[in-house]
């Protein structure tokens, strides 16, 4: 496939508003990049191959690579670098967990299929059906998961301190230990350490884009606790937009998770000083390459500097991106390898509506053949 038009539709690529060649946007976008004292390659909702082109890009200009989920996805990293982490799969939780403990919100947004592969299937703990038991410390009382109507067991526990505060307390009564004023009424929370403390192979469900470092340092320190006596696991939901694959990238190329930064000559890792928002509001990036290809809502930030954006054609933006290319959505336009939620790793995706549109992948390595010569392959 010819990729010097490769949409052949009006506004598949343009230079500040006006129409432009695919091949003409890549070298507007090169030239941008190559005269930035400090890029910033953001957003990354991308597949594995344009993850793959997107970091020899950032290292080749001396820039920083960052995705829009980096802060839920390092809260969860960050325990199990500082204490260890006890695992599973949704596989393994699907057969075996005979009690689900659901936390916080948001989780079918990251896991769409949480009631189909989770919640209604019977478990088999020891090889026979029983009956799943599902628990939820849900933020308020009347809260609802979209589309499930069977048997859950729904307590108000509420986000952030307040609910650090009643899973330590759920924490001091799993080990018998007396309570002062706990948020949770006393009964309550007996009746939920009853239930975990009971399960012949427990799973721990949350994403940690609804819940902060403190909620699951303690999650993880509940599970450590139950697995004195039983068969605890976690099964933290990994946030949309391919952020764990594009995680999983960042390890095996450079050793480090999303905010590293390349101008040193060499991969640093640091979550404060390349925060991309960071980067944009404090002006110590003075160019922006925004990726995203499954559609996420743009930056607010969009015009705090010279902006190239590659996303979905239908992608609108307070002020329009100096240099645009639309891209393709992967499994969609194009066959990609992305993580999958239902398996808890990565797996290749047929496209389900090919088209001529050009991968992420395919828009980064012509802008990065614009700058010259093709970056060594990681």
């Amino acid at each position: 496939m010819s990729l010097k038009d490769p949409i052949g539709a009006k506004g598949a690529a343009s230079i500040d508003g006006a129409p432009a060649s695919f091949d003409d946007a890549a070298a507007a976008a090169a030239r941008l990049l190559a005269r930035s004292g400090q890029p910033l390659i953001a957003g990354l909702g991308v597949d594995i191959d344009a993850a793959r082109a997107a970091i020899p890009l950032a290292e080749r200009v001396g820039g920083v690579i960052d995705h829009m989920h980096s802060a839920a996805l390092l809260r969860d990293l960050d325990c199990l670098r500082e204490s260890g982490v006890m695992l599973t799969t949704p596989g393994e939780a699907r057969v075996r967990a005979d009690v689900v403990l659901l936390v916080g919100d948001g989780l079918t947004q990251n896991w769409p299929a949480l009631n189909e592969r989770l919640l209604r299937p019977p478990a088999r703990p020891e090889g026979a059906d029983v009956r799943r038991r599902i628990v939820w410390l849900a933020p308020q009382a009347d809260a609802t998961i979209p589309g499930f109507d069977g048997g859950i067991e729904i307590f108000a526990a509420g986000l952030g301190a307040t609910l650090a505060a009643n899973l330590a307390a759920l924490r001091a009564r799993v080990k018998g230990r007396p309570l002062a004023q706990p948020e949770i009424s006393p009964a309550a929370l007996d009746s939920i350490a009853a239930a975990i403390k009971g399960a012949r192979f427990g799973v721990a469900v949350w994403t940690a884009a609804s819940l902060g470092a403190l909620e699951i340092e303690m999650l993880h320190g509940l599970v450590r606790d139950l697995n004195e006596t039983t068969r605890f696991s976690t099964l933290p939901l990994s946030p949309p937009d391919n952020g764990a694959g594009v995680l999983a990238a960042c390890g095996w190329m450079t050793g480090f998770p999303m905010r590293t930064g390349f101008g040193a000559g060499a991969p640093q890792h640091d979550p404060w000083r390349f925060d991309a928002e960071r980067l944009v509001a404090s002006g110590e990036t003075d160019c922006v390459l925004w990726i995203s290809a499954f559609g996420a809502a743009p930056p607010a930030w969009a015009s705090a500097a010279n902006f190239i954006a590659l996303c979905e054609p239908t992608a609108e933006f307070a002020k329009e991106p100096n240099v645009r290319i639309a891209i393709g959505r992967p499994g969609v336009d194009h066959d990609a390898i992305m993580h999958s939620p239902d398996a808890g790793t990565l797996v290749a995706v047929t496209a389900s509506a090919r088209s001529a549109a050009p991968s992420a992948a395919q828009a980064l390595e012509r802008i990065s053949a614009s700058l010259g010569e093709t970056a060594p392959p990681c």
